[in-house]
């Protein structure tokens, strides 16, 4: 395998990796954000009520989207074992 071909597909690995995690990750920020607004305004400081909503919104965010998680990463294994032949053929 060539090192121009080694880091497109690592590149690509990583952009994939961002791509499927970027909607729990959204939620969790929002909900972080949203829970410390709502503490810092009702002066409550209990960190079990900030961790448990953020876990549960990411929970239902990642049951949300995994269909369309699933079909993203099936898709980038479709296409590195088809590529499988012609990287194989460089030795």
């Amino acid at each position: 395998m060539e090192t121009e071909t080694a880091i497109l597909l690592f590149r690509n690995a990583l952009w994939l990796a961002l791509t499927i995690s970027s909607p729990i990750l959204i939620v969790g920020i929002i909900v972080g954000f949203g829970v410390g607004l709502l503490q810092a305004l009702t002066q409550i400081q209990e960190q079990t009520l900030a961790i448990v909503l953020k876990i549960v919104a990411m929970l239902l965010t990642f049951a949300w989207f995994l269909p369309w998680m699933i079909a993203r990463f099936v898709s980038f294994a479709q296409i590195l074992i088809e590529n499988i032949p012609a990287s194989l053929s460089t030795f």
